[in-house]
């Protein structure tokens, strides 16, 4: 019974996770699109607090991911070579969650180089990535 709340708890804060990295690149396409200070200070505050208020849930997704590969041992960490994929591509989304991170303090600073076009492109970079961790572990292919 243990395994499946772990299990249930790291989904909630994967999707609570994925909400904010879907929602701050969006933030980013108004910002930079944005022509008035004022509004651009507002986006400001709503960048930072974004990324700060899901960045605990990109952590607590980490630590009850390794919570469940510990609960199931060794011996399955080695044989589920779909994790090992799983594992890599989750890596490339905590890439992408720093440097969301990066550009959130380029435009605290007023130093975004980017254009709204730059954050369309990256607002959907991490659809992909999703489906492929999500197919992979449901389906276990490998």
């Amino acid at each position: 019974m243990t395994l499946l709340w772990i299990k249930a708890l790291h989904v909630f804060f994967m999707v609570a996770w994925m909400s904010g990295l879907f929602y701050l690149p969006r933030l980013m396409v108004y910002h930079a699109q944005s022509d008035v200070q004022a509004v651009k200070e507002q986006f400001k505050i709503m960048e930072k607090r974004l990324w700060f208020f899901v960045t605990p849930f990109a952590v607590l997704t980490l630590v009850f991911g390794v919570w469940l590969i510990n609960l199931y041992g060794k011996d399955w960490f080695v044989a589920a070579k779909w994790l090992h994929i799983k594992l890599s591509l989750v890596t490339v989304l905590y890439v992408y969650h720093g440097y969301l991170f990066v550009l959130v303090q380029k435009f605290s600073k007023d130093e975004n180089t980017h254009s709204s076009r730059f954050y369309r492109f990256l607002n959907e970079a991490p659809v992909l990535l999703v489906l492929a961790i999500i197919v992979l572990a449901t389906v276990k292919y490998f």
